[in-house]
């Protein structure tokens, strides 16, 4: 006689031999910070009670290629334990583990609903009313506010992880990879109610919306779908492992999603604001132009040629060309910092302490950029290249390696993507080598104009007419880096820089000193912008 089949809803601690049929909704595997991995699985039965299952790093092998996303079986035998995931991806109050004598037969099972999503309204989000309903499938109520803070101290209450959908109004920030940070794209959704949340995109997540969003093949609205989306409070993230992000994929619920949106908004683009590419954080006194052009001296592209010293300067100017060298567009260089590998081919440890078995490739790419009829060669580094494209470049190197194309000194086209932009620039002038570091970059129309218009002292411009005043007292930290002449060393490995002298800029052919430069000493805290100066009589 055939035991009968078991109803998820009722599942409790009282025994282990209970026998389930369910769907495979999804499944994914974590790794720990010891390195330790398991798998977790969403299973769902014909009443549409779902469960969280979880197997051990002990069983890993026997059921790792067994399960499959989609699938229906019938699983015999496992613990039960409270719920006490931190992260809840659905509400059962227990889980499921599997023993050594669990069993699992796949079967095709008509009754259960195939694998779907379980959207949660944005209002019910912003008013905190993720614990106590079941999930519902709402599409007209999709999408969530992703502002997580990784840094963020966790407690003891649970958090819930949700699907969401919806349209990305305004990329707001991006943080590129540096030490002690991690990429994340921060976006502005919208449902079709009109709600809107932020959406904070970490590390893989973060690079795939930029890759999208960077494509020029890819035009008009951007619908996103990213499930299990951790919430605490008001807030949303991708979860660490588990989420899946799908971007205007042909499935029906981002088709659907897309055909309720106006005709115009459609084929609307997201814009991007000015903060998303000024790449700082913090100090909300502070505008985003403000803290670009903090500590250093703002000039016009024809005037670098008269630098005599290793000078931090914000300038505007459109990129021209590649400049091709003996060296790739790419280095070796550690998993964790931008630092240069000394050996490709062999594993060491890195001076930030990280044991590195494989050195990845990072960007490092030349390029000539001008304004008018100036001249200037650039050196663009991993973080700012990667922002612009949207991909790694160990991605991008190792997608020419399965198309057959082996010579590290062939260019992607995908890096055509950094030519003919007109940035404001944040750069180290390093006049020895004749060459600028890039440490910021931001291709913003209103942040370029404001710098170029509010900033910029041109070469007409003498001193008797306008000074560049820069105060040399703020409590804002700026990044250094000493460059070698091959310029292999990437400036995000950051030091403190003590704060830059004051300058004014000269007449035009006067050739300036400008660590000798004296100005007057601004009394405020905040960069100046260009003041008139009435001649004296």
């Amino acid at each position: 006689m055939s035991r009968k089949v078991d109803s998820v809803k009722d599942i409790n601690d009282s025994k282990e031999t209970w026998r389930l049929a369910v769907r495979i909704m999804d499944v994914w595997s974590v790794v720990n910070n010891k390195g330790i991995e398991h798998l977790e699985i969403i299973v769902m039965d014909s009443l549409g009670d779902r469960i969280q299952v979880l197997i051990r790093h002990d069983h890993l092998l026997k059921w790792k290629e067994v399960i499959k996303e989609n699938m229906t079986c019938i699983i015999n035998n496992g613990s039960v334990y409270n719920n006490d995931f931190q992260w809840k991806v659905c509400d059962h109050s227990k889980k499921f583990v599997f023993l050594g004598g669990t069993t699992m037969k796949a079967i095709e099972l008509q009754n259960i609903p195939p694998k779907g999503y379980f959207f949660k309204d944005f209002g019910e989000i912003l008013q905190g009313k993720c614990k106590t309903d079941r999930l519902e499938d709402n599409l007209n109520s999709i999408i969530t506010y992703i502002t997580y803070i990784f840094a963020n101290t966790f407690n003891n209450e649970p958090y819930f992880n949700v699907d969401i959908i919806g349209v990305v109004s305004e990329i707001n920030h991006i943080q590129s990879n540096t030490p002690g940070k991690k990429v994340v794209v921060s976006v502005v959704l919208k449902d079709l109610k009109g709600n809107c949340i932020n959406c904070n995109l970490w590390e893989i997540y973060g690079s795939k919306i930029l890759a999208y969003y960077n494509d020029p093949k890819n035009n008009g609205a951007i619908v996103i779908l990213l499930t299990h989306a951790m919430v605490k409070d008001d807030q949303v993230s991708n979860a660490w492992s588990g989420s899946k992000l799908l971007i205007n994929e042909d499935i029906p619920e981002i088709q659907y999603f897309m055909s309720k949106l106006p005709t115009n908004e459609q084929k609307e683009k997201p814009t991007q604001s000015a903060k998303s590419l000024s790449n700082w954080s913090g100090g909300s006194q502070y505008s985003p132009v403000e803290r670009f052009v903090h500590n250093a001296k703002c000039m016009s592209l024809s005037q670098f040629c008269k630098i005599k010293h290793e000078t931090l300067c914000v300038t505007v100017a459109t990129t021209l060309k590649f400049v091709v060298s003996k060296y790739e567009w790419f280095y070796y260089g550690c998993t964790r910092c931008s630092s240069k590998t000394p050996n490709p081919e062999k594993a060491y440890e890195c001076s930030c302490g990280q044991k590195v078995e494989q050195p990845i490739p990072r960007y490092k790419i030349e390029i000539y950029v001008s304004n008018g009829e100036s001249k200037y060669r650039f050196v663009f580094w991993d973080s700012e290249c990667a922002a612009i494209l949207g991909m790694t470049a160990e991605f991008m190197h190792n997608s020419m390696v399965e198309n057959g194309e082996d010579d590290p000194m062939v260019y992607p086209d995908e890096l055509e993507m950094l030519l003919n932009k007109k940035m404001a620039f944040r750069v180290k002038v390093q006049p020895t080598f004749s060459q600028a570091s890039v440490w910021k970059l931001c291709d913003d129309e209103a942040f370029v104009k404001e710098i170029e218009n509010d900033y910029i002292v041109e070469d007409n411009q003498s001193k008797t007419e306008y000074a560049k005043l820069v105060p040399n007292k703020e409590n804002l930290e700026t990044s250094a880096q000493t460059l070698s002449a091959s310029g292999e060393n990437d400036p995000e490995s950051i030091i403190l820089m003590t704060p830059a002298k004051d300058v004014v800029i000269a007449d035009k052919g006067e050739e300036v000193d400008f660590e000798a430069s004296g100005a007057t000493q601004l009394s405020g805290t905040k960069p100046s912008k260009k003041l008139k100066i009435e001649p004296s009589s």
